[in-house]
């Protein structure tokens, strides 16, 4: 039986669809067999393409990200994932606060999963220059090998 993740951030076209992509290629690497979807708390970008500049350093990585668009969290998803994974502690609350009672999901932090950087934020790129978003798909990419041998040993 595969094992499911969620990755939320804001508005999901910049940090979750690129942690949606960086786990996605981590685990087809290895064979794992894991469902793997991104969404965020806001719902302003719901049906947008992902930030070009966040497709341009996936596919400076070799992953292509252009199909993916945006969705907010749904009640139901934390029902239908195993995990839901924040990409910061803001989002992390919000998730918490809109968790409904007999959610099954578990929550937690994208850094959590990552020795040395427990309890850190993965900084939102959308205002900074291009180069933010090589430091956050460095980041996401970090995450996503720890994510999977956590998944393969779960």
């Amino acid at each position: 039986m595969s094992q499911s993740v969620l990755f939320v951030c804001l508005g999901n076209i910049c940090r979750s669809p690129l942690a949606e992509a960086a786990l996605r290629h981590e685990c087809a690497r290895a064979g794992l067999d894991v469902v793997i979807d991104s969404a965020g708390t806001g719902d302003w970008h719901a049906g947008q393409p992902a930030d070009e500049r966040a497709q341009a350093v996936a596919a400076r990585n070799g992953v292509d990200i252009g199909h993916l668009r945006a969705r907010q969290v749904t009640a139901s998803d934390f029902r239908d994932f195993d995990h839901i994974i924040a990409l910061d502690n803001d989002n992390l609350r919000d998730l918490a606060a809109i968790r409904p009672a007999r959610a099954t999901a578990k929550l937690s932090l994208l850094f959590d999963h990552v020795p040395g950087r427990e309890g850190d934020d993965v900084a939102d790129p959308y205002y900074g220059r291009d180069n933010a978003f090589d430091q956050t798909w460095a980041e996401v990419t970090e995450a996503a090998t720890t994510i999977r041998k956590w998944l393969e040993t779960a």
